[in-house]
């Protein structure tokens, strides 16, 4: 290698290492300049909010009011609604626990199906948690809460103001 060769080679590491340097520099000096920015758009934010957060979802200016009512179809167990109804405003997130007692010496399986009344009203409430999505076995003299999680859309008609959600045990065949 001759000699102008290797200045040019020293040039061009000087160069590269400026630019490395000044990347890195930029780079440094973007992390203030993101908080600002995520702080003015009011994401990312590590900031404490003052306010709790809100359902702004729930139509407190309206009152629904559901009715609870519960039957096992020749079934061996006792099963009702811990509370027979209660008011609740569309969109707020409401849960409620129906209780079932096998009282058969031996184990029973059953499922549950829902109605509505009005039927109408069914389309309007969305449960997150029920004890109808999967069969239930209870033991022998085995008594249990059951939670059904639910949410009545604020769509509902205005002309329904009571509703009843209604659950109907049936035995399943060969499970008990």
């Amino acid at each position: 290698m001759n000699l102008e060769q290797t200045l040019n080679n020293r040039r061009m590491f000087t160069r590269l290492s400026i630019v490395a340097v000044a990347m890195f520099g930029f780079g440094f000096a973007l992390v203030p300049f993101y908080e600002k920015i995520c702080v003015a758009l009011g994401v990312n934010s590590l900031v404490e909010r003052t306010e709790p957060a809100a359902n702004t979802q729930v139509d407190t200016t309206r009152t629904v009011s559901v009715e609870f009512d519960a039957n096992a179809h020749g079934m061996p167990w006792r099963f009702q609604p811990v509370v027979r109804h209660m008011n609740v405003h569309p969109g707020e997130l409401v849960q409620v626990d129906f209780e079932v007692a096998n009282v058969r010496s031996a184990p029973v399986t059953g499922q549950a199906v829902a109605s509505y009344g009005p039927a109408l009203a069914g389309q309007f409430v969305r449960k997150l948690e029920c004890f109808c999505f999967t069969q239930q076995t209870l033991a022998a003299g085995e008594t249990r809460r059951m939670p059904v999680s639910f949410v009545v859309d604020a769509s509902l008609p205005a002309e329904i103001k009571t509703f009843t959600l209604s659950y109907t045990f049936f035995e399943v065949a060969g499970k008990s």
